[in-house]
């Protein structure tokens, strides 16, 4: 999704903020156990991120007397016992954990500490079942590393899934938190050089967000594993519509389907808000005139969640088409009596040689997460529409040198986007191609050739980014037998229906213009005319129609 959604004006934020605040007063106020905190600091070095540890821990404090703080200089002997060397470099109740944090949780982190303080509080980390009995396998101690950036929407629900697997097994399970801005020294040590990425015992086990399920699985077997399939059956569900997908068709279709009467739920495998959550900035959303794709996001969610459930970080297996039709996650088995897939798009890639190789070694789909860890370092960012020049437009703001490759003659993104190029003064390469991304460890130089006169080239980067355009993920739909457009598309109906009965369609699986409001808009649509569907099934009169003709 390519447009720039835009801010709420600040009632609405404030509201959010408000009500955010009163659902952690309430956790908070309900906390069992102690959370003992102990920050190590410099004497020598008082930085931003100290001081920004310390703002968190004192407005997590203001909410609870539950968790305590304890401040020492990296001199002190408990620092030698710990074998503490970085500061800021916060840990968990050391007594009881090896849970530790080398940074600030700042940002999108300061949803994990919030969640890490909440699961130490209560002792309970709502693991499921199937990831709790792959845990139980563990046998041999695991020391994880777990790369995150404050930037990176990604990264909180990974990080949650490394803190999950370290409460539930302390003695076995160390957890270092690693802040990729705050140490990059340690994130080149181990070529992390994309977030969030996971090292275990030494090996990289995961690169990306994953399932609770998939990253207990990948930490069991020092590999990323990419498929999980639970031993025992999951917990049933009843509903009257299943979701495929949490970004704004899929968020949009749970808030019309509940208000037209329909008992729905939204599955999401990933961050919820799909391509948005990655979108540095947002500006052309109605009632927003600039606001942060993240933020946009949030209030999206904020607003689903007062009319349907969402289960988030749950990958769907199978669909079954029927009455009920069933839908296998990774999780539970759901019964409905519609499916509407709001799968969206997945980042398309140079398919070059070098660019798997080096993906999280310096190849990189979004900027948002990984530009960070290029402040001061030459990339390029490859693709000339809107998305490729906003995510070169943040590189730049935030101190990174970039270009642009773009195979035409001329830039592709929106007039406006374009003057804001020139502005900045990021220089553009027109009719040239990546042929080749070359590096050992990580990204070295590309190789480049001229559109028009074949002439090849190699240019030093330490960093790709891609925006080519996506993929409508339609890897669903082709399973349970739905046609596919020559375009790759699903194809459906004006009523947003597939050529399977009870399976519907919306958003940018479907095509079409791949803008935010044009993806709610489609998901609007899809939940009132499956409203309307399942009152009078087309499925059933067409049946009717077919007996009556043939008698």
């Amino acid at each position: 999704m390519t447009d720039g959604l835009r801010p709420a004006n600040d009632r609405t934020a404030q509201a959010v903020l408000e009500q955010a605040r009163a659902r952690l007063e309430e956790i908070f106020r309900r906390l069992e156990h102690e959370v003992p905190l102990i920050l190590f600091t410099s004497r020598i070095r008082e930085d931003p991120y100290t001081q920004g540890a310390r703002q968190v821990i004192r407005a997590i404090r203001e909410l609870t007397p539950k968790v305590t703080l304890r401040e020492y200089d990296l001199g002190h002997e408990l620092a030698r016992k710990w074998e503490i060397k970085h500061a800021p470099t916060l840990l968990f109740d050391p007594d009881h954990f090896k849970i530790r944090w080398l940074g600030a949780p700042l940002g999108e982190e300061g949803r994990t500490f919030v969640e890490a303080v909440i699961m130490l509080g209560y002792r309970e980390t709502h693991l499921s079942e199937a990831a709790r009995q792959e845990l139980a396998r563990i046998a041999e101690p695991r020391q994880v590393l777990m790369f995150v950036s404050p930037t990176c929407p990604y990264c909180p629900q990974q990080a949650v899934n490394a803190l999950k697997a370290a409460i539930e097994r302390p003695g076995l399970i160390s957890l270092e938190i690693i802040d990729v801005q705050v140490s990059p020294e340690i994130a080149d040590l181990y070529n992390a050089h994309s977030v969030p990425q996971v090292i275990a015992n030494g090996k990289l086990i995961a690169a990306g967000a994953q399932s609770e399920e998939l990253f207990v699985a990948s930490l069991r077997k020092l590999e990323q594993q990419r498929v999980f399939i639970p031993e025992s059956d999951a917990e049933e569900v009843a509903t009257d519509l299943v979701i495929v997908g949490g970004g704004p068709a899929g968020l949009t279709a749970g808030i019309y389907a509940e208000r037209s009467g329909l008992k729905s739920v939204v599955v999401e495998r990933g961050p919820l808000g799909g391509q948005v959550a990655t979108t540095p900035m947002v500006e052309n959303y109605p009632g927003f005139s600039q606001v942060g794709g993240k933020t946009l996001v949030d209030i999206m969610v904020s607003h689903a969640l007062e009319y349907t459930t969402i289960f988030q970080g749950e990958e769907v297996m199978a669909i079954e088409p029927g009455e009920p039709i069933v839908v296998r996650t990774t999780r539970r088995r759901l019964t409905a009596r519609a499916v509407l897939l709001a799968t969206g798009a997945t980042y398309r890639r140079l398919d070059v040689p070098g660019e798997a190789r080096l993906m999280g070694r310096g190849v990189s789909y979004c900027s948002t997460c990984d530009g960070p860890l290029f402040s001061g370092r030459r990339v390029i960012m490859v693709g000339g529409g809107n998305s490729a020049v906003t995510e070169a437009l943040h590189l730049k703001n935030i101190g990174v040198e970039v270009s642009i490759v773009h195979r035409g003659p001329e830039l592709r993104a929106q007039n406006e986007l374009v003057r804001s190029l020139k502005e900045a003064a990021i220089p553009v390469v027109y009719q040239t191609v990546v042929e080749e991304i070359r590096g050992t460890a990580q990204v070295e130089a590309v190789l480049l050739r001229q559109v028009r006169t074949g002439e090849r080239r190699e240019q030093p980067v330490e960093g790709v980014f891609v925006a080519i355009g996506y993929l409508p993920a339609v890897d669903l739909a082709r399973r349970i037998g739905a046609e596919i457009t020559p375009e790759g598309y699903v194809k459906r109906d004006e009523r947003h229906r597939t050529t399977v009965p009870g399976i519907y369609s919306a958003g940018d699986v479907e095509g079409g213009y791949k803008q935010i409001v044009t993806a709610a808009g489609m998901g609007a649509e899809a939940a009132l005319a499956i409203f309307e569907d399942l009152v009078n099934p087309y499925w059933k009169r067409a049946r009717k129609e077919e007996v009556a003709a043939s008698g």
